[in-house]
């Protein structure tokens, strides 16, 4: 027994020896000493493991989108232009109408970028390097009806003459897996089940089902679809309630579905129509695999660019009249739209480095960016009748990794990761691309997340007051799911990108929206290309409105 323990057993009025209480006195008070100091090192250890990365927070189009909005960034011209062609915006749609006129000999024109070059879904992000996606990863392999997609690939040698693509396009295994019960299993979809066979079997007919105008039921780009009542009218319907009504009841195969909906339109099947719901899987006839690249989409405006031979850089004559032998790009955004009595249309644009405002009048313009930022700019939106939809908002974020996590059951990394369950999207890997004998040092986990767990506008709200810490917690949410705190001792930085207004959301109603169909038709002018025309944000939709607005400036009729 030690002195302490003596001392306890001795009876009242026994006299106690001091000294050797005394010693184990100190010794009880080193030993808990040191217990604290071992606990306080271990914390602050655990703290430096688990420390978060610097991290970078992208609003886009803030605060100069909402000043826009507000009208607050209209300050007279200091000169005045006229130009050929103007193109107002430079994402998909954008692009895609400069590449088309480029190429049949229409080079005299001039494109304002607006407040995001390869703006939204073709956005990325560089380090040292290693790029990534700050929109849209991947293009899946395009359908019949997409000609215009078909055509720009084999442009670029992507879509080869025997009809293949080039392997290197082609995304590499393992495509995809899902954690699904604390273990990662192959694909997306956790099991089969009656339901999900059931379902499949059905978009296996869907796929090849044509309407009474002999169109393809559910067609990319949408507008090539057929306009059959017998399956427009799920139009009137969300893709939940029509599951319903059909009695699929599989929780696996409910949210593997509603995954998709929020991968593909931002929403879920709740919000969705059930037309765009089934659409997402009948439309396009092979989903064998897709085309990606480490920077996502930016590889083909990358290659829009090029292909336009855009000059970038360009700077205002001194002369009043633009003529361009080659297109030609501005660091600016459109802050007023005017037309003209006599056909033409007068457009300020705003420097966004210098603040200086120009007035250009042009014969042809092109407007690019979402409806949205049209309505607010233009002189009398009501005469076009434009209407602006609902937008789902999104993260993207970008986590630079110095070295790779550890796997669970070591499993093998897939270019996409998805957690079964997670109100995120899951992540890609940038570097799955790289073919190399040895994994690359380093990469960038691109993880998405949109956000549906409350109204588009309150979520809009909280993403303008969230504090980093907390849009980093809500980025990181798949990812500590997969590797636990420990994932943040492998990320050198992340770089978080906020779209407030990241797509439109094809909801019930989307396909016989008059303003819509009404934009979708104007042939002289203002023209309007964006994927907003279709109600719904993807690539295809994006360009083929893009170079269907290049054909009505060439003079030539609508594809059919």
């Amino acid at each position: 027994q030690s002195a302490l323990q003596r001392a306890a057993l001795i009876p009242h009025g026994k006299i106690l020896i001091q000294e050797d209480i005394k010693m184990e006195k100190y010794y009880f008070f080193s030993y808990t000493a040191a217990l604290g100091a071992a606990s306080a090192f271990s914390w602050q250890t655990y703290q430096y493991l688990n420390r978060k990365p610097p991290v970078s927070i992208n609003r886009v189009g803030l605060p100069l989108g909402h000043l826009l909005r507000d009208g607050k960034l209209l300050s007279p011209p200091t000169r005045r232009y006229e130009c050929n062609t103007l193109i107002l915006g430079g994402g998909a749609a954008g692009l895609g109408a400069l590449w088309y006129l480029a190429k049949h000999n229409h080079r005299d024109v001039l494109l304002a970028e607006g407040f995001e070059r390869n703006g939204n879904n073709a956005a990325y992000t560089s380090s040292d390097g290693l790029k990534a996606p700050s929109g849209a990863h991947y293009l899946a392999l395009p359908s019949k009806e997409s000609v215009y997609v078909r055509e720009m690939l084999a442009d670029f040698g992507i879509l080869q003459s025997d009809g293949s693509f080039r392997e290197t396009d082609l995304v590499y295994a393992p495509e995809s897996r899902l954690l699904y019960q604390d273990k990662w299993v192959e694909h997306l979809l956790s099991k089969e089940d009656t339901d999900s066979k059931r379902f499949f079997d059905l978009i296996g007919r869907l796929k090849q089902a044509y309407g009474n105008d002999g169109k393809k039921i559910f067609a990319i780009p949408i507008a090539l679809s057929s306009v059959d009542e017998t399956w427009r009218k799920l139009d009137n319907l969300t893709f939940k309630q029509w599951l319903e009504q059909e009695g699929y009841n599989s929780p696996e195969l409910l949210w593997y579905l509603d995954y998709c909906c929020r991968d593909d339109y931002g929403q879920g099947i709740a919000q969705v129509s059930a037309f765009a719901g089934l659409h997402y899987f009948a439309a396009r006839n092979s989903a064998e695999t897709v085309l990606t690249w480490p920077e996502g989409l930016a590889h083909l405006s990358e290659n829009l660019r090029r292909h336009a031979g855009l000059q970038e850089g360009w700077q205002w004559p001194s002369e009043n009249i633009i003529r361009l032998e080659k297109p030609a790009s501005v660091n600016a955004s459109a802050v007023k739209i005017k037309p003209l009595s006599d056909g033409r249309i007068e457009v300020w644009l705003r420097d966004n480095a210098k603040g200086e405002t120009v007035a250009v009048t042009a014969q042809h313009l092109i407007s690019a960016m979402p409806l949205m930022v049209a309505a607010r700019i233009i002189e009398s939106p009501e005469k076009f009748g434009l209407d602006i939809p609902e937008y789902a908002p999104w993260l993207v974020s970008n986590f630079e990794l110095h070295s790779f996590p550890k796997e669970k059951n070591n499993s093998e990394l897939a270019w996409d990761n998805v957690v079964y369950g997670s109100q995120g999207l899951g992540y890609v890997v940038a570097t799955n691309q790289f073919i190399r004998v040895a994994r690359p040092e380093r990469t960038i986990f691109t993880a998405y997340a949109a956000l549906n767990h409350d109204t588009p506008q309150a979520i809009r709200r909280k993403l303008l007051e969230a504090s980093d810490e907390e849009l980093l917690r809500l980025a990181a949410q798949d990812l500590l799911t997969a590797y636990g705190e420990g994932f943040w001792r492998h990320v050198a930085h992340v770089d978080i990108t906020v779209r407030g207004h990241g797509m439109s959301v094809p909801k019930p109603g989307y396909l016989s929206d008059e303003a819509l169909l009404k934009i979708r038709n104007r042939n002289t002018g203002l023209l309007f290309a964006h994927s907003d025309l279709s109600g719904y944000s993807v690539f295809e939709e994006a360009l083929y409105w893009g170079v269907e607005a290049a054909r009505k400036v060439l003079g030539k009729g609508q594809l059919e």
